[in-house]
């Protein structure tokens, strides 16, 4: 028998408990404010709703078990408590919806910013150089029929989707650059946007279609490893030879190339590494010369791609960012940088990414059934128990 929703359930103030992470990220919002401006209106006199009490209750809803829904959520605001440590005030179904459309998300996107450089640095032994290494991807969000912007395929049956481009920061397993677009937007033409001289990037086959991408990568003075598609064309100019390192690390082959059956579209002088797998030969590109990542480390590295793809898994199936709050695109883009920040704030307090049970805990804290006591020594045992994974 399905339950009633939290806006058929009456709420009261032992649902819902405090939870420091929303004093932490109100204090970045007036941060990012001094240096992103508001639109007006929020200086309007008039207007009863503040941006910081909008946002704070948004990023609520992601965190608490209870209030999930818009209708919960103004149904929350109505507590006492709630008032005191949430938002300052009531908030109404149409004053919530509204402000989505006079708020920039670039004001979350400074506050994400901020969020990712104050997270620890990485671990000496996380990276084989000292670049900053970013695994680069996108995932897809399912989008209401209705919100049309979102509109991408019309074969057959119709799709809305919005798009998350994520560059991961590999060495702190957290999210450090992030756009939000429609899910027609092509991939490659964000990264550009995003790339840094001086990182490196680790990619799946889709990056490595554009031959002309992979130079742009190197004249602006960014690292990669990408993979190649099988149906490729590449040219062997030189073959390399292959140390122990990189046979442990299941290479079978090493050699510059360039890549491309026509000259016009011909690439650079790259290497390809040819790693196996237990299922396949995987073909691995980069601009890197054996002296600054051997065959072996490129090896090493793409396997440390799907980091990402368990990212976006979290996100939508432990956080549970999948219910639209807000359906224009600033909306969407404020749910999901909210997501995005909520994910941070986690890992800043709890030293990593909260795995099911850790985000059951974080929950029942929530609650009131859990203390602050037990909530760090479950965290506690999770990361005594991922140490020993590791090392196993």
């Amino acid at each position: 028998m399905a339950g009633k929703s939290p806006s058929q359930t009456a709420l009261t103030e032992r649902d819902l408990s405090r939870w420091r992470l929303i004093q932490d990220f109100q204090a970045r919002l007036a941060q990012a404010g001094r240096s992103v401006p508001l639109h007006p209106t929020w200086s309007d006199p008039g207007r009863l709703l503040k941006h910081t009490d909008y946002l704070s209750l948004f990023l609520f809803g992601l965190l608490n078990p209870v209030a999930r829904t818009l209708n919960g959520l103004c149904a929350a605001s109505q507590l006492e408590r709630v008032q005191q440590e949430v938002c300052s005030r009531p908030v109404s179904l149409g004053s919530f919806s509204e402000a989505q459309a006079v708020l920039d998300p670039a004001l979350l996107a400074e506050v994400f910013t901020q969020l990712s450089q104050d997270l620890p640095g990485p671990q000496a032994t996380a990276n084989p150089q000292t670049r900053r290494w970013l695994i680069q991807d996108s995932s897809l969000f399912d989008a209401l029929p209705r919100m049309y912007w979102a509109l991408w395929r019309r074969q057959g049956k119709a799709q809305s989707q919005v798009r998350l481009h994520l560059s991961l920061d590999l060495a702190q397993n957290a999210p450090a650059r992030a756009v939000i677009t429609p899910g027609k937007v092509c991939e490659r033409a964000v990264w550009r946007t995003q790339w840094q001289r001086g990182d490196g990037y680790v990619g799946d086959r889709y990056y490595g279609e554009d031959y002309q991408l992979l130079g742009e990568l190197e004249t602006d003075g960014v690292a990669f490893v990408v993979r190649l598609r099988d149906e490729a064309a590449l040219k062997v100019e030189e073959e390399h030879s292959l140390t122990e390192a990189d046979r442990q690390a299941k290479v079978i082959r090493a050699a510059w190339v360039r890549l491309g059956c026509k000259a016009r579209y011909r690439s650079i002088r790259l290497r390809v590494v040819w790693v196996q797998t237990d299922k396949e030969v995987l073909r691995l590109v980069t601009n890197l010369s054996p002296a600054e990542l051997s065959a072996g480390e490129v090896a090493l590295l793409y396997k440390q791609r799907w980091q990402i793809e368990l990212f976006f898994r979290w996100v939508k199936c432990i956080l549970g960012c999948r219910h639209w709050l807000a359906e224009s695109p600033q909306g969407v883009a404020i749910e999901i940088y909210l997501a995005l920040i909520a994910a941070l704030l986690l890992q800043l307090y709890t030293g990593q990414a909260p795995n099911r049970r850790m985000m059951e805990l974080i929950q029942f804290y929530l609650l009131g059934v859990a203390s602050l006591d037990a909530l760090w020594a479950g965290g506690q045992r999770e990361q005594q128990q991922l140490a020993r994974r590791k090392k196993s």
